[in-house]
């Protein structure tokens, strides 16, 4: 990092993200505006208490279901999430398993070599969504995001679109597919088109996805499907406004009433 982030700090791991995305924008990984929608992020994750609710626990467990109960999962992969958390996207992919695209609305020169540099020193084997793969488009989708890998979201039953924006959760979802996204934001396009929204940080959300999957690998099929089927994206985008409102109106996470002051 460009900076010494003390470990004590109070905003540390807020810091420490902030530092891989400057040196992911520095190095191509990351495009400028991604610098914009992670302060987006941010600032949705003060008001969650920066920490992981049941809501979202919940939804990373039907996520982890699908996952297990899908036939062709895909995670697509862009700049912000490559600089995050690539050894766990990396890890993720093996314990799917499932394979990583890079999908990118930005299409900078160098910007998917950079990433696929990135997940390969990470630990990945394969990187669909280069320059080299084989492509094709995605109807309905004007921006650069509709050229994808025929053998990966083109296929895909299942997609995993962490940090997206929600032209593309719309099109994928027209098109017949389950779209599983990370997003702070429990307003946006992408949290309301997708069929499971993690309205946390991808930092946690990620590796608990993981080890949710791990838990998940030995349950029989039924009980699978009784986890996705039991799951609503409805409630979870409601809950997630009523626990941002509540903070907002000084009660904590268990209603419980703050003081001035209090965090």
């Amino acid at each position: 990092m460009s900076i010494e982030i003390p470990k004590d700090h109070p905003r540390y791991e807020s810091l420490t993200m902030r530092e891989r995305l400057i040196e992911g924008m520095h190095g191509k990984v990351v495009a400028p505006a991604g610098l914009i929608a992670h302060g987006r992020g941010e600032a949705f994750d003060y008001l969650l208490e920066e920490k992981t609710h049941p809501f979202a626990e919940n939804a990373i467990e039907a996520s982890a279901a699908l996952f297990l109960l899908s036939k062709h999962p895909v995670i697509s992969v862009n700049g912000n999430v490559a600089s995050l958390c690539p050894e766990q996207l990396v890890e993720l992919s093996e314990a799917i398993p499932a394979p990583l695209e890079i999908n990118l609305f930005y299409r900078t020169p160098g910007r998917e070599e950079a990433i696929y540099k990135t997940l390969r020193k990470a630990g990945a084997e394969k990187v669909l969504g280069t320059l080299d793969s084989a492509q094709t488009t995605i109807p309905e989708l004007g921006s650069e995001r509709r050229i994808v890998d025929p053998n990966g979201i083109a296929k895909a039953d299942t997609v995993f679109v962490p940090l997206e924006d929600g032209d593309r959760t719309k099109a994928l979802i027209s098109m017949g597919k389950n779209v599983i996204t990370v997003d702070l934001n429990p307003l946006s396009r992408t949290s309301q088109k997708a069929s499971i929204t993690i309205v946390d940080n991808i930092i946690r959300a990620i590796r608990l996805l993981i080890n949710d999957i791990t838990r998940l690998k030995t349950t029989d099929i039924a009980e699978l499907e009784k986890i996705t089927s039991q799951y609503s994206n409805i409630k979870t985008l409601k809950r997630a406004k009523i626990c941002i409102a509540d903070y907002l109106t000084g009660l904590d996470s268990k209603g419980k009433e703050l003081k001035y002051g209090e965090k």
